[in-house]
């Protein structure tokens, strides 16, 4: 199956992403980067939501960071936003994009990739 059918099941089927991790971003990114992919805007809104996920940095500086079961899950809010920040090249792309709605969610996730604090120390 080519890149691009995958991208259209994935577009088509409401795929929706609850905690993504490091090693599906690349797989994302190279479908937003594939020609006749129907929804990249909708796939780098995805992007733009892996980048600012901070759930676990936020419930792990709730409890003081001394709640173990925390040490673990923050590195994949790490990974994940370090592995949409390697996509920049793709994103930059895009932001010139013919596509009103591709070029606008592009600026759209590099804004987010520029502004988005880094996490604190654990």
């Amino acid at each position: 199956m080519a890149i691009d059918e995958l991208g259209d099941i994935i577009c088509s089927s409401g795929f929706v992403v609850g905690e993504a991790t490091a090693p599906t971003v690349p797989f994302l990114l190279e479908l937003v980067g594939a020609p006749d992919v129907p929804c990249k805007a909708e796939l780098m809104d995805l992007l733009e939501s892996i980048c600012q996920a901070e759930q676990w940095h936020s419930a792990a500086a709730a409890s003081g960071w001394k709640n173990t079961s925390f040490q673990e899950q923050p590195a994949w809010e790490v990974a994940a936003r370090a592995a949409v920040r390697a996509g920049r090249p793709i994103i930059e792309g895009l932001a010139s994009s013919v596509r009103p709605e591709e070029a606008e969610a592009a600026r759209s996730l590099l804004r987010t990739m520029d502004e988005a604090a880094p996490f604190p120390e654990l």
